[in-house]
């Protein structure tokens, strides 16, 4: 089997599957049926768009091609990233700058020691990894601390109100939300190859290219999906503890139940 053996008559047979799920989920009453169906049709739409669009990036794409193609990927994934998070203050762009702070140096790093090669058919597959594991650990890391602000709100305010720095008053929970951010970036590396062959070296694989050199490009893959993870899930807490707090005047903000989401005041809670 090579990569270029499947057709689109194939893709096809592989439809029930959706209809399997969606099935399921009907039979249940999960009230997901619409979101599996939105879901499959958007994915098939969305890569069959993406691909004409790769095929003249490969064919015609110059560094600034590449580069607008990472930040359009950038830009999309903040906003993803960012709706999870909503109710920290400006987490949009919290969101897009942890990832960007986890993304972008690793890709240069690998770039400028020749790991990755200035080409559209190498940047563009790496990036979209990359930006989407950091995606994954921002906007989880936004999610965590979103609540924990939520559900923890009298005992960071008990904290503040007996002296204790922000930093310090909110530190476990910052703590919690990048371990939980970061778990499954973790265990995919503690398992690879024992449980599962991750999608880069699944597809050298496929197109032909010997295990070995996969598995190299494999292990290249997986350290950079930690730094990416760690960098943007680190950048993502403290830029929401900056956000959610008054770290000068050691206060919590809260938000404006009359203004709307997006509008914070500070809480009457003084550090003595």
């Amino acid at each position: 089997m090579n990569a270029t053996a499947m057709t689109w008559w194939q893709v096809a047979a592989a439809v029930p599957l959706v209809g399997v799920a969606v099935a399921a989920a009907g039979y249940q009453r999960l009230g997901l049926t619409r979101d599996l169906v939105t879901a499959a049709v958007r994915a098939a739409a969305q890569l069959a768009a993406v691909g004409a669009v790769l095929l003249l990036l490969f064919a015609h794409a110059a560094t600034a091609g590449i580069l607008g193609w990472i930040a359009v990927m950038l830009l999309i994934a903040g906003q993803v990233a960012g709706r999870r998070g909503r109710v920290v203050p400006r987490a949009r762009v919290l969101a897009t700058i942890a990832i960007a702070t986890g993304s972008l140096p690793v890709l240069v790093a690998l770039t400028v020691f020749g790991v990755l090669a200035v080409r559209a058919e190498v940047m563009i597959p790496i990036s979209g990894m990359v930006i989407a594991t950091a995606m994954q650990a921002g906007g989880v890391t936004l999610l965590r601390v979103a609540e924990d602000v939520g559900h923890h709100r009298p005992a960071i305010e008990t904290r503040l109100a007996l002296g204790m720095p922000a930093t310090a008053a909110f530190a476990p929970h910052r703590r919690s939300a990048v371990r939980t951010a970061l778990l499954p970036a973790i265990d995919s590396t503690k398992v690879v190859g024992l449980v599962s062959l991750p999608g880069a070296m699944t597809g050298l694989i496929i197109a032909g290219v010997d295990p070995l050199t996969a598995i190299r490009y494999q292990v290249v893959v997986m350290y950079m999906l930690l730094a990416a993870a760690t960098s943007a899930a680190t950048t993502s807490a403290y830029l929401a503890h900056h956000a959610l707090f008054d770290t000068t005047a050691h206060r919590l903000r809260t938000p404006e139940t009359a203004g709307g989401p997006g509008r914070w005041t500070i809480r009457g809670v003084v550090r003595r």
